[in-house]
């Protein structure tokens, strides 16, 4: 049943992020019974963690101890203190950036049960019912941060897949110059199937990630046999000792160190798919030993064998078992990938939600599960950039210098965002947040120090990925506003121009998108002037983003009637719904309002945006701005409105 009351909102991030705000707080409130699983459940839960949330994480074993000794810019002798302080490094970077970090401490910042930068911005947006004062540089760091997981989302497919491929030219050497083709092969036909949607494959993602697990727990002790001392490196003094010994060189292994940790932020972004339990019972019970017991093994496998440093992996591997390992590790690196892939196609959905992005199409693969989408143009240009990484880089050693600068940034933005956290919404004292968050921050820009040395050497690629989009996203949402600004000056309330008008009227239901309710649209003014008619019903209709995956039926629309035959209505859909507005409209039930949904002509208005003098944007902003406008998808095919009985009104705006 739809409300019957007026709407009268506007729709921002902000507002949305604020309305999240609320919501949470709403939500501490709450008992949470019932947000917890049965143990069954959680079980079931983290081995479907296992293929989403480890995919990253868990292939980090193909490349990261090798780049830590074989990267360019600070080569290490593979002895004992030097390989005794990298597995120490190792050790501590994943208790300290993923246990303590996030599962301990940021994954209970949760926003209604979700997680991610952009929510974690959201919980820091009002403090007792006022806006924060630096609510807008968060917002923007928030933005900025998200926009460098683009960067991740193209770099971890092509060097997952490519490290993996690379495993055949240790089985045999007659494979050496088929890797580039087989990785370009595989990369393709991985973005290939994406419209075909993740919901049968995904079904098998958990099962082959625990396979996975095991198989390098298994290799991992059975070569910590070769020197069982390496289990001593738990000890930091081992890391101390690294350090002593080779200073630039050990704190410039960081860099590669780093990619132990890689993935780390999809533990808290994927929260809300799996809770927070699964997700810890899936690091402790398979993920943290697996990992732990395989560097541990590559430790001291290198230790005796230290000329194989350059395939320290594959070496473990027995070579009756190596073709196996090499087709298990593919398999691993392609769910990591899907899972990055699934992961931007959401994040592009929400930015277009929240209007950081001009409209794009979007796919819905599945009947069942509405968070399953597909993206046709960021899926063929991630893969371009894939493609063109491998045949870039042409080997793994040489993306992993492009890698690991973007998330480390992204894990230090989270880090400053948390501390807000603490002090705004926990209400922590100052000095015990600082000490909570100072060391984080501390070795996060101990990583990101290391890794700034990589940005003339790959570096800079995923930053120029981020800042692009950062730009972009700033100017589509600046200009946005721009735009709504220029209409509302000569927008007139909507009795008003009814008033004046006294049109005919005609059989038939009208339905006019817009969304300053209480105003007249620009399309219902220049068909009264032009065609001096209005039909029997007519609908005046916005559509708003909430704050909540998915709203319900009955939540959907709220109706104002303004005059016989004419109403207001409000729609809201979920962040993660697609909105149907016929569908929507057909099953308002509200006294007065009668029409057929099959005879419905939808009026929306077709804004020509060129760049003049106005102020608000400078030159180069306003020019990208008209591009961007150009290229959005259609608000018809955005709103899912038959193309039949669609009329666009346009109207010429200047920025």
């Amino acid at each position: 049943m739809a409300s019957d009351h007026t709407a009268d909102k506007t729709v921002t991030p902000e507002r949305i992020i604020a309305a999240a705000t609320a919501v949470a707080l709403a939500k501490e409130r709450e008992p949470r019974e019932h947000a917890e699983h049965s143990k069954a459940g959680a079980t079931a839960l983290a081995l479907g963690a296992l293929g989403v949330v480890y995919g990253d994480i868990g292939t980090s074993p193909l490349y990261s101890l090798k780049e830590a000794f074989t990267e360019k810019s600070h080569r290490l002798a593979v002895d004992e203190i030097n390989v005794y302080g990298v597995c120490s490094l190792a050790f501590w970077s994943l208790i300290i950036i993923i246990s303590i970090k996030y599962l301990m401490l940021v994954m209970r910042a949760d926003n209604k049960g979700e997680g991610g930068i952009l929510a974690l911005t959201a919980l820091v947006m009002r403090k007792r019912g006022r806006t924060v004062a630096k609510a807008g540089l968060l917002v923007s760091l928030g933005v900025f941060g998200t926009s460098l997981l683009y960067g991740d989302g193209i770099i971890t497919p092509a060097i997952s897949v490519l490290s993996a491929v690379e495993g055949l030219e240790e089985v045999s050497t007659s494979f050496e110059r088929w890797v580039i083709p087989i990785a370009i092969v595989i990369l393709i036909g991985l973005f290939g199937v994406q419209r075909r949607g993740t919901g049968a494959v995904g079904k098998v993602f958990g099962p082959v990630m625990m396979i996975w697990f095991a198989t390098i727990a298994a290799l991992g002790l059975w070569h910590i046999s070769d020197s069982p001392g390496i289990i001593k490196s738990v000890n930091p003094y081992y890391a101390m000792h690294f350090f002593g010994h080779e200073s630039l060189k050990a704190f410039l292994s960081l860099g590669s160190i780093f990619l132990v940790v890689t993935g780390g932020e999809a533990l808290y972004a994927d929260m809300g798919h799996f809770g927070r339990r699964p997700i810890v019972l899936g690091w402790y019970g398979m993920v943290l030993p697996s990992l732990l017991l395989n560097y541990w093994g590559q430790g001291a496998f290198l230790i005796g064998h230290p000329e194989d440093v350059h395939s320290v992996f594959f070496r473990m591997v027995p070579q009756s078992l190596l073709l196996p390992v090499v087709l298990l590790a593919t398999c691993a690196t392609v769910i990591a990938s899907q899972a990055l892939i699934s992961g931007v196609f959401s994040l592009t959905a929400q930015a277009v939600k929240l209007d950081y992005l001009p409209r794009i199409k979007i796919l819905h693969t599945s009947q069942s599960q509405e968070g399953q989408i597909y993206v046709p143009l960021v899926n063929w240009l991630l893969m371009i950039a894939c493609v063109g990484l491998v045949l870039g880089f042409r080997s793994s050693s040489n993306l992993a210098a492009a890698y690991g600068i973007a998330v480390t940034m992204t894990m230090a933005i989270t880090t400053l965002i948390f501390f807000r956290v603490l002090t705004d919404r926990w209400e922590w004292r100052r000095p015990k947040a600082f000490l909570v968050c100072t060391p984080l921050l501390t070795i996060e820009l101990g990583f990101l120090g290391a890794n700034i040395v990589k940005i003339p050497h790959g570096g800079w690629f995923a930053l120029t990925i981020g800042v692009i989009l950062m730009v972009q996203m700033q100017t589509w949402r600046t200009g946005r506003e721009l735009v709504a600004k220029r209409i509302q000056r000569g927008e007139r309330p909507l009795q008003e121009v009814l008033d004046e008008s006294n049109p005919e009227r005609v059989p038939g239901t009208a339905v006019f998108m817009f969304k300053d309710l209480g105003k007249a649209p620009p399309a219902l003014v220049n068909n009264l002037r032009h065609n001096k008619v209005l039909h029997r019903t007519t609908l005046i209709v916005s559509v708003e983003t909430g704050d909540t995956p998915r709203i319900s039926e009955n939540e959907r629309a709220m109706v104002t009637r303004v005059e016989p035959g004419v109403f207001q209505v409000q729609l809201e859909f979920g962040f993660m719904e697609s909105p149907d507005v016929p569908a929507a409209l057909a099953a308002i039930e509200y006294r007065g309002l009668v029409f057929d949904p099959e005879d419905v002509t939808y009026f929306i208005g077709h804004e020509s945006i060129i760049a003049g003098k106005a102020p608000g944007m400078n030159p180069a902003a306003e020019h990208l701005f008209v591009w961007l406008n150009r290229g959005a998808d259609s608000a018809s095919r955005f709103f899912s409105l038959p193309y039949e009985r669609v009329f666009e009104v346009g109207s010429r705006v200047e920025i």
